[in-house]
C-alpha cells in the first residue's frame, strides 16, 4: 500500500509499540504522505536505511500469525547533525508526534540530541505558522507523561515562544493495552516462521491485533470550532482517562504479573503454559474480577460502562483471552521482570491491593502475587531465612507509606507467603481449588 495521503507523522523510538502501533496505524489510515522516526541505535538506523524504509510487522491474531510489511519510513539518529536538522524540519510540519521510548526519564539528556530539545526546535518553527497544529501522543505508561513532557519541551523554548506552543500543540497521554515484543531468539524466529525487522536486522517485532487504544480528549480550536481532526482515527478519546489507566495497572498488568509470578513457581516458560496448569486460569479470573474489579467499579462507577460488573466481566476474560494468545510467544521471564519495580508502592500488584483495601476488599490473591514475586526476586524467601518485610523495606522507602497502610499490606502478603509455600510444598496442584480450602479454613 503506497502512502497516499496528506499529512506528517514523526516517531521517538522504533520499537515495538512505535513499530507495531503508531507507524503501523499512521500507514494503514491512508492519511499520511510521510512516516518518519527517530531512533538512537544507529544499527537500527542503517538496517531500515538500507531496505528502503520498509520493515516487517507480525502481528498475532487468536488463530494466526500474520507478517505485514510497512513503509517507506524516514529513520534519523539524533546524534547526527544533520539528522537532527531534518528531525526539526520533519517535526516543524507534522501533525501528528509520537513517543515510545523507554521512560519519561529519557525526555531529557544533555546532549543536543535531546528529545525535549529537537521537540522545542520543532514545534517552536511550527508556532511561527499560524496554520499549522499538530498532537503529540505520549506513550511512556506514566499517568502524566504528557504534562512532563511538555514542561521539558517549553522549558526549552524562550518565553517568548512558549504561549504559541501551548496554543497550537497539544500533549495527549495514552493509555495502551497492546500487548508486543521484540524477539531476538533466532531459533524462535525460525520455529514460527516469524518475518525478521529488515533482512539485514535478525530480529523480529511481534505485536497482537488489538488496537484500542485510549487519548486524552483533543481539545476544540477555539470556541465554537470542531477538534483537531486526526489522521490515526482508530485511538479513542476519553475526557478522563485517569479510570482507565487505573484499570491497565491495577487490572490488565497486575493480573498479567500475577500469572506470570505463579507461572515462574512451577516452571512455566510462556504465558500461554497458563492455560495448562490446574486451576491457574480460574484463580486468575477470580482475582481480576473479585478483588480488581469489585475495587475499580465500586471507585469509578457511573464513569464507563466498563466499570460495572458487566463491562469489567467482559474486560476480564478478554484479557485473559489475549494474554494467553500462544501465537503472541509472550514468556514469563519477560513479563516478570524486574520485580523489585512491580512490587513498588505504587506499582501493579501492591498498588492493586492498596486500591482494594481503600474500596473495602480483601486483595488475597494480589497478595499471593506479591509473595510469588518475591521468590523471584530473591528464593530463599521460601526457605524463611528472609523476611518479606526485609526486601520490601527498601523498595517502599522512597513512597513513604503510612505506618497503618504498610502493616495492612504486609500482613496481606506474609499471608499470602505463607499460601505460596504451603501450595508448593503441596506439589502446586489446581491452583483454584487449593486456594478455594484455603479461603474456607
Amino acid at each position: 500500500m503506497a502512502l497516499t495521503g496528506t499529512r506528517t507523522y514523526v516517531g521517538f523510538g522504533f520499537g515495538a509499540i512505535q513499530a507495531g502501533l503508531f507507524l503501523y496505524e499512521a500507514y494503514r489510515s491512508g492519511n499520511f504522505r510521510r512516516l518518519r522516526v527517530a531512533e538512537v541505535l544507529p544499527d537500527m538506523v542503517l538496517n531500515l536505511r538500507r531496505a528502503g524504509g520498509t520493515y516487517a510487522l507480525n502481528i498475532a491474531h487468536p488463530d494466526r500469525v500474520e507478517s505485514v510489511r510497512v513503509g517507506p519510513v524516514e529513520i534519523y539518529d539524533p546524534a547526527v547533525a544533520l539528522d537532527r536538522e531534518r528531525l526539526v524540519d520533519a517535526l516543524s510540519e507534522a501533525q501528528e508526534i509520537g513517543t515510545a521510548i523507554p521512560s519519561v526519564a529519557y525526555y531529557q539528556s544533555a546532549g543536543p540530541g535531546s528529545l525535549h530539545r529537537l521537540l522545542a526546535a520543532g514545534l517552536g518553527r511550527k508556532s511561527s505558522d499560524g496554520d499549522r497544529e499538530a498532537v503529540v501522543y505520549t506513550a511512556e505508561n506514566h499517568n502524566h507523561a504528557a504534562e512532563i513532557l511538555e514542561a521539558a519541551v517549553l522549558s526549552a523554548l524562550p518565553p517568548v515562544e512558549q504561549d504559541a506552543v501551548r496554543t497550537r500543540v497539544q500533549f495527549l497521554n495514552t493509555v495502551i493495552g497492546k500487548m508486543s515484543g521484540v524477539l531476538s531468539d533466532l531459533d524462535t524466529i525460525r520455529e514460527h516462521g516469524l518475518a525478521t525487522i529488515t533482512p539485514g536486522d535478525p530480529r523480529a517485532f511481534l505485536v497482537e491485533a488489538f488496537n484500542r487504544i485510549l487519548i486524552s480528549r483533543v481539545r476544540p480550536r477555539s470556541a465554537g470550532e470542531p477538534p483537531f481532526r486526526r489522521g490515526i482515527e482508530v485511538f479513542e478519546e476519553k475526557r478522563d482517562l485517569l479510570p482507565f489507566e487505573e484499570a491497565k495497572l491495577y487490572g490488565h498488568n497486575a493480573t498479567h504479573a500475577l500469572g506470570a509470578y505463579a507461572g515462574a513457581l512451577v516452571g512455566a516458560q510462556r504465558i500461554a503454559d497458563l492455560q495448562a496448569i490446574p486451576g491457574a486460569l480460574p484463580f486468575l479470573r477470580a482475582a481480576f474480577l473479585e478483588e480488581s474489579g469489585e475495587a475499580l467499579v465500586r471507585k469509578h462507577a457511573g464513569v464507563d460502562p466498563l466499570f460495572t460488573p458487566q463491562g469489567y466481566t467482559h474486560y476480564a476474560d478478554d484479557l485473559l483471552a489475549r494474554m494467553t494468545n500462544p501465537n503472541l510467544l509472550d514468556t514469563v521471564e519477560r513479563v516478570g521482570r524486574d520485580p523489585a519495580r512491580k512490587l513498588g508502592w505504587n506499582d501493579r500488584l501492591v498498588g492493586t491491593m492498596r486500591q482494594a483495601l481503600g474500596q473495602g476488599v480483601a486483595p488475597r490473591r494480589y497478595a499471593f502475587g506479591a509473595a510469588a514475586a518475591l521468590a523471584t526476586l530473591d528464593r530463599s524467601i521460601l526457605e524463611g531465612t528472609v523476611t518479606a518485610e526485609a526486601l520490601l523495606h527498601p523498595i517502599w522507602q522512597s513512597a513513604s507509606p503510612r505506618e497503618h497502610e504498610q502493616a495492612a499490606v504486609l500482613s496481606l502478603i506474609e499471608a499470602g507467603l505463607h499460601q505460596v509455600r504451603t501450595w508448593c510444598a503441596s506439589g502446586c496442584g489446581d491452583l483454584e481449588l487449593f486456594w478455594r480450602i484455603v479461603a474456607d479454613d
